[in-house]
């Protein structure tokens, strides 16, 4: 499969991004802030019932935090060093949540003391950190889901609790002081499945009842995550379509008695609006009657495109050569075997690609640049540009 620019961007769009980068050193990633705004906008009418939580993890950027604080974002923060970079950029406390379900108890306190009152929990010995120390806040436990099978980038085997799990710590949180607020639950980051949703929600929905019924608890809120995809090689559905469904889920669930919903969409967000420019260090064979060119890039997997691993992303690759194509594969320039992007799914590239020629990886806004190792053989984290 050959990359078409118009399959994922303006042309107009690209050949700024192009300009704009054509006197800078490689590797580097450029961002366009335009699309970032859109895709927050398109969000936000497709959900009108939802909170948005930018889960910053994504990409940390102060440009991207500024323009979402603008326009009305709320924000999911994963450690302290998250939450001291949105505050410093004048995020207040009351528009964030700390959604790291594996915390240190002192930095639950720092939350806590600088004015955070919402915090995801799945275990009784975390629960009971939190009661400690942030006394009275809310809290919501997040669920194990079943569809992350489907997600190219799955999530929950590491994060979440069994249901019976999760009603035990909100009962438990009302004995400890604290606000029994609400379920959340993640279905995979890039779920191509949107039934993913349905049978998470109906999930929740057994939840709510159960407490409401069982033990007199009537909880507020459904946080689902993110989960909605990037357009990568793999096409997904458009975000109307997933709106639609999901809405129409809870409301086969939930009726009028709907509770507050929260989304925490990272790369749905941030990923479009991304392009990562390489340069070809080498192209080799590995016997004379290989059927597969090695092209080597300076870019790898351990300067921002770790998400390759097990080839689970799969960035559209563009280059401006054209003529016969041949598959080929991708690998990193480091002296680490496993920094080699895609081997199993070969790239089509042009035969006459040589040294020195640039690759453009559409859609890479999204866990690149966060993702980025800060020395690994001596090579610079992946500068990022923001325009």
């Amino acid at each position: 499969m050959t990359i078409k620019i118009e399959d994922y961007y303006p042309k107009e769009t690209f050949d700024r991004i192009k300009a704009f980068a054509e006197d800078k050193e490689t590797p580097f990633l450029v961002v366009d802030t335009k699309i970032i705004d859109a895709a927050y906008e398109e969000l936000t009418a497709a959900f009108p019932i939802a909170r948005v939580f930018y889960a910053v993890k994504a990409n940390p950027a102060p440009e991207i935090i500024r323009l979402l604080k603008d326009k009305g974002s709320n924000f999911d923060i994963a450690s302290i060093y998250e939450l001291d970079r949105v505050l410093e950029l004048g995020v207040t406390p009351d528009r964030i949540s700390y959604g790291n379900t594996i915390k240190k108890s002192r930095d639950i306190r720092y939350f806590y003391e600088r004015g955070v009152r919402l915090f995801a929990t799945d275990s009784e010995d975390d629960l009971r950190n939190i009661a400690k120390a942030a006394p009275g806040s809310r809290v919501y436990a997040r669920v194990l889901t079943e569809g992350t099978h489907t997600a190219d980038w799955p999530l929950s085997r590491k994060f979440g609790c069994q249901n019976d799990m999760a009603m035990d710590l909100m009962v438990l949180a009302r004995e400890l002081g604290l606000e029994p607020y609400g379920i959340s639950f993640h279905v995979g980051s890039q779920q191509r499945d949107i039934g993913a949703w349905d049978a998470a929600i109906a999930k929740v929905c057994n939840i709510f009842e159960r407490l409401r019924d069982e033990d007199g608890i009537v909880l507020k809120m459904i946080n689902m995550g993110g989960g909605f995809p990037g357009n990568y090689v793999t096409r997904a559905h458009d975000l109307q379509t997933y709106a639609n469904e999901i809405t129409r889920f809870l409301k086969e669930d939930f009726g009028d008695d709907m509770p507050e919903i929260i989304l925490e969409p990272g790369r749905s967000l941030v990923a479009n609006a991304g392009i990562l420019v390489s340069e070809v260090v080498l192209i080799s064979r590995k016997a004379r009657m290989s059927l597969h060119r090695w092209v080597f890039t300076d870019v790898g997997k351990f300067s921002g495109l770790i998400e390759t691993m097990d080839e689970a992303i799969k960035y559209p690759i563009y280059t401006e050569k054209q003529g016969e194509f041949e598959a080929s594969i991708i690998a990193g320039p480091t002296c680490d075997s496993a920094d080699i992007m895609y081997e199993d799914t070969k790239v089509q590239l042009p035969l006459n690609l040589a040294i020195g020629d640039r690759l453009y990886w559409f859609s890479t806004g999204a866990y690149t640049t966060s993702y980025s190792a800060i020395e690994f053989n001596g090579f610079p984290p992946l500068q990022g540009y923001y325009i």
